[in-house]
């Protein structure tokens, strides 16, 4: 894995995430913060889980401090929700940039279960897990949003490669 690797897979990661944004947006507030039967719940809730985890790797990343705390009553609104996810991205792709493919394969580690457990990891597998967690909880959107009506169509990599190579020719 190299760094501009790195940088497609984000470039991927957001156009996906904008593509269900902008199709949430099509759903009545019932339908956004309606209970379902994936793992985080309601559309809502599953947008602010993705973001708080993506929020989380990048601190973590940064500061050897994994942070998530965002809730529903900090991103009340699908706006709150757009709006902060622009601030994730901007940190995001500044982090990332700041990187080198040396720093790819630099070591993290971290502690969970309050320390129980410590972990190693290589910077490029954890950003790698955050583009592949946002598919998974985009996949439960995209199936909440088709049931809504407001399928956001292909979000699969290869859809977003086909595109841009469209767009650059």
């Amino acid at each position: 894995m190299n760094l501009a690797d790195i940088h497609l897979m984000y470039e991927y990661n957001y156009w996906a995430n904008a593509r269900i944004l902008d199709h949430s947006e099509q759903v009545t507030p019932e339908q956004y913060m309606a209970p379902s039967t994936h793992s985080f719940g309601s559309l809502h809730a599953t947008l602010i889980h993705t973001l708080d985890t993506e929020y989380g790797w990048r601190t973590l990343l940064q500061s050897s401090v994994f942070s998530t705390d965002m809730t529903a009553d900090d991103l009340p609104t699908l706006a709150a929700v757009r709006a902060r996810w622009r601030e994730e991205e901007v940190a995001m792709r500044a982090y990332i940039g700041s990187l080198s493919d040396t720093d790819l394969t630099s070591i993290i580690r971290y502690e969970v279960d309050g320390g129980a457990i410590v972990r190693e990891r290589l910077i490029w597998h954890c950003l790698y897990h955050v583009v592949n967690h946002g598919m998974q909880h985009r996949a439960e959107c995209a199936h909440l949003l088709t049931s809504y009506g407001h399928s956001p169509g292909e979000i699969d990599f290869t859809i977003f490669l086909n595109k841009r190579a469209k767009a650059g020719s």
